[in-house]
């Protein structure tokens, strides 16, 4: 039979209600005193409960993250970063995969409701008008990562988009390209879509270059959607000597497309791509990228919702700084 809370008060020799304020970190007791509970706890091998600890402090220690594909890379570098916060202060994490279209955002959102989540982080997607009522009406804390909202409650950290893909594009103006095309997202997307491609356009313009005569092709944020895009382009626009894709697996789509072609990159095509992904180091040519702090976005927006929940104090949205790593994927035209 497993050990309970009387047990460990029993052999160490004190109450059951002191053996709780040393289980949760309370004050109220000598060392000697800490000593001899947490000496008793391991001869006992005793694990507390998570849901009667929760009766006591009026929490579970448990956070719930909110991401539209549990399985990218990007979710699981970014994933990374809150575990990592989220152990070192004592939190549990519940993953919950709401598909590219949030379509069980709702369903997950009463999941945590019911699992009495203390805090949750929405990552990526728009957080539409009907999660935040039901969000209110969660009364937890809320903290978005790598996207935004405009709601004066809800703190937000990511890197500026638009300032970054006016940087990529600002990148390979300065290499020489003049005729450069763009691999983005869908240009209603309000988060990732819109704001790349202002950026890119608003470097293009800022250059002397005439942003409206430069392609923009949608490739999804995925591989296949990239592949899909390059093909489309290259066929179209043979004279587009670079391409920035606002995202690396959009990027290796295009470096796989143009070897298919047989056209080699950086020597007859140039590509930057856009998050700095594990992915970027591993294909070949390793590509130029831009870097999101991903991890670190994750861990911050972790350490900010724990802060909020122990404190009940707002907490202020915070934007990252990115830059461009430069690799393999980029030649200088003359």
């Amino acid at each position: 039979m497993s050990a309970t809370i009387k047990d460990v008060a029993k052999l160490a020799g004190v109450s059951v209600a002191t053996v709780s304020r040393v289980l949760n970190d309370l004050p109220g007791y000598s060392e000697e005193t800490r000593i001899r509970v947490m000496n008793a706890v391991a001869e006992l091998r005793y694990q507390p409960n998570a849901i009667a600890r929760g009766l006591v402090n009026k929490r579970t220690q448990t956070i719930g993250v909110l991401f539209p594909s549990v399985s990218s890379a990007f979710s699981s570098e970014i994933l990374h970063g809150i575990e990592e916060a989220a152990q070192e202060q004592g939190y549990s994490v519940v993953v919950c995969n709401t598909a590219e279209d949030g379509k069980r955002t709702k369903k997950y959102l009463q999941v945590l409701r019911e699992k009495q989540v203390d805090g949750i982080i929405y990552s990526s997607g728009v957080l539409k008008e009907e999660y935040h009522q039901t969000l209110q009406a969660m009364a937890i804390p809320v903290v978005l990562v790598a996207t935004k909202s405009e709601y004066a409650d809800i703190p937000y950290v990511k890197v500026d988009d638009h300032q970054a893909a006016y940087d990529a594009c600002a990148y390979l103006i300065r290499r020489g390209h003049r005729r450069i095309a763009m691999i983005g997202g869908p240009a209603h997307d309000v988060i990732a879509g819109e704001p790349r491609i202002a950026g890119f356009r608003a470097a293009l313009a800022d250059h002397g270059l005439p942003p409206d005569e430069a392609p923009v092709l949608d490739g999804r944020f995925i591989f296949a959607g990239g592949c899909e895009a390059a093909e489309e382009l290259l066929r179209q626009a043979p004279e587009v000597t670079a391409v920035f894709a606002a995202g690396d697996e959009m990027a290796i789509g295009v470096i796989s497309t143009a070897a298919r072609l047989g056209i080699a990159v950086p020597a007859q095509l140039s590509v930057i791509g856009y998050d700095n992904l594990k992915l970027a180091e591993m294909c070949y040519p390793p590509l130029t990228t831009v870097a999101q702090p991903l991890a670190e976005m994750g861990r911050l927006a972790a350490a900010k919702l724990i802060a909020r929940i122990e404190t009940g104090q707002p907490e202020a949205s915070e934007i990252l700084p990115h830059q461009v790593m430069e690799r393999g994927t980029v030649s200088t035209r003359e």
